[in-house]
C-alpha cells in the first residue's frame, strides 16, 4: 500500500471525500517531521512514537580484531511501534474492522465517500436558516409593546414637602407667650407681701399715751 491507497482507504473507512484525506496526510507527515526534527518526540496513542536519537562520540572495539575504535557522534530517527499496535498486529482478530470497500479499495466507494457527510450538513444549515428567518420577524415586532411611558405620575411627589415648612412658626409663638405669664405671677407675689410688713409700726404711739396719764 503507498500512500494513494492509503488515502483512499481513510476516505471510504473516514467517510470523507479524498482531496481532503490526501490534503491531512501530506500535512502530517510535514507536521511529524518537522518537530522529530527539531528533537521533539511526537507519541501517537495506540499506534507509534517518532522520536530523533542522538548518539554522542563514544570508544567501541572492532570486533573482527578486537582493538579499541572511536566511534564519531550520529543522529538517528527512530519509529517505535506501540504495545497496542504490535499486539493487533500479532493477532488479526483484535484489529479494528475497516468500512466496506476501504481495502481493497473499490472506485464506487472511493466516489461516494463524503458525500453522505456532505448532503447531511446541507440539510442541518437549511433547517438553521429557516428557523432564523422564523425567528427574526417575532424578535422585531416584540420592541413595539414596550411604547406607553408611564413617567408622568411621577410629578406628584414635590407638592406634599410645603406643609412640612409651617410646623415651626407655631411652636415658636407659644414658646414666646408662656414667659409673659411667669413674670405676672411673680409680680402679684411680690405686691402682696408688701402691706404685711407696714401694720406692726402703728403700736408704738398708743404704749406713751398711757405712761402720761
Amino acid at each position: 500500500m503507498n500512500k494513494r491507497d492509503l488515502a483512499k482507504a481513510v476516505a471510504v473507512h473516514a467517510d470523507v471525500e479524498l482531496k481532503t484525506v490526501t490534503s491531512v496526510l501530506e500535512g502530517f507527515t510535514d507536521v511529524v517531521t518537522a518537530v522529530v526534527a527539531r528533537g521533539e518526540p511526537v507519541a501517537i496513542s495506540g499506534f507509534a512514537k517518532f522520536v530523533k536519537v542522538e548518539r554522542p562520540a563514544r570508544m567501541g572495539r572492532n570486533p573482527a580484531t578486537g582493538e579499541a575504535i572511536r566511534i564519531k557522534a550520529s543522529k538517528r530517527a527512530r519509529i517505535t511501534p506501540v504495545k497496542a499496535f504490535k499486539d493487533a498486529v500479532m493477532s488479526p482478530t483484535g484489529a479494528p474492522k475497516l468500512a466496506r470497500g476501504a481495502w481493497p479499495s473499490l472506485p464506487e466507494a472511493v466516489k461516494s465517500a463524503g458525500k453522505t457527510v456532505a448532503v447531511a450538513a446541507t440539510k442541518s444549515v437549511a433547517t438553521t436558516t429557516r428557523a432564523a428567518k422564523k425567528a427574526t420577524p417575532t424578535a422585531r415586532k416584540a420592541p413595539a409593546k414596550r411604547a406607553p411611558a408611564k413617567r408622568a405620575p411621577a410629578k406628584k411627589a414635590p407638592a406634599k414637602r410645603a406643609p412640612a415648612k409651617r410646623a415651626p412658626v407655631k411652636r415658636a409663638t407659644t414658646a414666646r407667650k408662656a414667659p409673659a405669664k411667669a413674670t405676672t405671677a411673680r409680680k402679684a407675689a411680690t405686691t402682696r407681701k408688701a402691706p404685711a410688713k407696714r401694720a406692726p409700726a402703728k403700736r408704738a404711739p398708743a404704749k406713751r399715751a398711757a405712761a402720761r396719764r
